[in-house]
């Protein structure tokens, strides 16, 4: 009989292959420390955006998948690499002069511009954070001016010192000229303005673990250790993996150029490198690429204010070495579709529940879906309802479900707050109604008549079905500019639910009023 685990190491499901990656490395034997280490990288330059959060998600999906199929023991460290000089004002946050004032200095040396926290940093660090532990992420979090500055990384600092013409070797081959000549691994913290320095290294002591610059034409010796230098991101980078021992970590696109580099720095250093995982960029409204510095794009908080937190791992789960759009108009459909495999999860093969994306949100404690009404119709009941609170949903709700209650269904009731809260927000701006055609008129009454007659049970399916043979016998070919007729002049959509459950779920008789205030021109009086 073949077990879970079994069933795991044939998976095609993305996780599972990057679990087994990361488990060849110890085929032959455990790690020596004891247990395996994902990590995952955050600069807080600026505000945290989604795709930080997508790295942890993703980072946990295939650390779950990793403790299916082995039994060593796993870690992720969420490293912040807070010690980096402010390089640029971020456009997303306030008193812009105050921190143009703080140019240069490490991220937790900058003051808080929203005042609380005691730098920018530690409340960027904060922000995410909190945005992990609403998700119930398990992560430990590591911030790199503590780790500087308590001498965990000396160690390695002093072996950079050791290696420093090598890392330079590999460093000068990927720059400009123009950028060689000043160019070195280690910079400065100024002892006189506590900025990061970026300045050339006269001299590098490996014995006594030392530098030499000039600043403002007095030349300063530092050590390399105790929180005195930081090294350049990219061999940072490097020196992080070898300094804690990584066996995994993911990054964006745009950091798959630099790969070969983090990797021969850390080998440089004496650590073996990581297994890595390079996915797609995540893109604004208008293709461009999400940024901290901008503050474009979605952001984790704005998809929590219409949304769960379970569809936004939905969306993560999904095609990572795809660019993705995010925006607004994604989340429905994410919502919906998160529900679609939750509903299909208990009558799935072993095998199949293993490719579900549920099973990687929840670590294979998949709890039943209660949206017995999709999220995309509640939006449509929210539209012709005029409901302005949950109470005037929950009316046509229970008709349509009976047996479901606030108390009884509570993703249900959270799902219908957020759909009104979203209806609010971007479906009644941009509704626009408009009049039938003669043959659309014609159709239209031949539905709102047999609704007038109807004596059956509210069955969507039923109803669908005489939908679906009233556009046949008007005419319409395709069928679909039947539906997308009923969308444009009854919602004022271009597309909207299965149109059977929606009127079995708005009510047969509300619905052939709807149809004659639309014929008669009431819609589009008040759009």
């Amino acid at each position: 009989m073949t077990t879970l685990r079994d069933a795991a190491m044939q998976s095609k499901a993305w996780p599972f292959e990057e679990a087994r990656r990361v488990l060849k490395r110890y085929e032959k034997k455990d790690p020596e420390k004891g247990y395996v280490l994902f990590e995952t990288g955050y600069g807080p330059s600026g505000l945290p955006h989604i795709g930080t959060f997508g790295e942890v998600a993703r980072t946990t999906m295939i650390r779950r998948a990793f403790q299916l199929i082995s039994d060593i023991p796993t870690r992720l460290i969420c490293f912040s690499d807070d010690m980096d000089g402010m390089r640029k004002v971020p456009e997303n946050v306030p008193q812009q002069d105050l921190l143009k004032a703080h140019l240069q200095l490490p991220l937790t040396a900058v003051p808080d511009p929203f005042g609380t926290h005691d730098s920018f940093g530690d409340h960027n660090n904060a922000m995410l954070r909190r945005f992990l532990d609403t998700f119930g992420f398990e992560y430990e979090f590591v911030s790199a001016t503590e780790y500087y500055k308590s001498g965990q990384f000396d160690a390695i600092l002093l072996r950079a010192a050791e290696k420093y013409d090598e890392i330079m070797e590999v460093m000068l081959a990927s720059l400009r000229e123009e950028r060689q000549q000043t160019y070195s691994c280690f910079l400065p913290i100024s002892a006189k303005t506590g900025r990061v320095l970026y300045v050339p290294i006269k001299n590098v002591d490996a014995i006594n673990g030392t530098i030499t610059f000039d600043e403002d034409g007095e030349e300063i010796t530092l050590p390399v250790t105790g929180g005195n230098v930081k090294l350049q991101w990219k061999p940072d980078f490097g020196a992080r993996w070898a300094a804690l021992d990584v066996d995994f970590e993911m990054y964006g696109k745009d950091h798959s150029t630099n790969t070969p580099i983090y990797d021969r720095i850390c080998e440089i250093l004496g650590g073996r490198k990581p297994e890595h995982f390079t996915y797609e960029l995540f893109l604004d409204q208008h293709g461009q690429k999400i940024s901290k510095s901008k503050g474009n794009g979605l952001s984790i908080d704005e998809w929590l204010t219409y949304a769960s937190t379970e569809s936004l791992s939905y969306f993560m789960y999904q095609k990572p070495k795809t660019a993705k759009r995010m925006y607004f108009d994604v989340i429905p459909k994410a919502v919906d579709e998160y529900h679609q495999q939750l509903r299909a999860f208990p009558d799935q093969t072993p095998e199949q529940q293993l490719a579900n994306p549920v099973w990687h949100i929840h670590g294979g404690k998949v709890p039943a879906s209660d949206l017995v009404v999709p999220f995309q119709m509640l939006l449509n009941l929210a539209s012709v309802a005029g409901a302005t609170g949950k109470d005037g949903l929950w009316g046509f709700i229970r008709r349509y479900a009976p047996d479901a209650s606030p108390e009884t269904h509570p993703g249900l009731d959270a799902a219908a707050g957020f759909a009104l809260r979203y209806f609010q927000d971007f479906v009644a701006p941009t509704r626009t109604f408009r009049d039938t055609t003669e043959v659309e008129r014609r159709a239209m009454e031949d539905l709102a008549a047999r609704l007038a007659a109807w004596d059956q049970p509210a069955d969507p399916e039923t109803l669908q079905s005489m939908v679906f043979a009233i556009g046949k016998e008007h005419g319409f070919e395709p069928l679909r500019d039947w539906f997308s007729a009923l969308y444009q002049v009854l919602l004022g959509a271009d597309q909207g639910p299965r149109f059977g459950g929606f009127i079995a779920l708005y009510g047969i008789d509300e619905t052939r009023a709807l149809i004659e205030d639309a014929l008669a021109g009431k819609l589009t009086a008040g759009a």
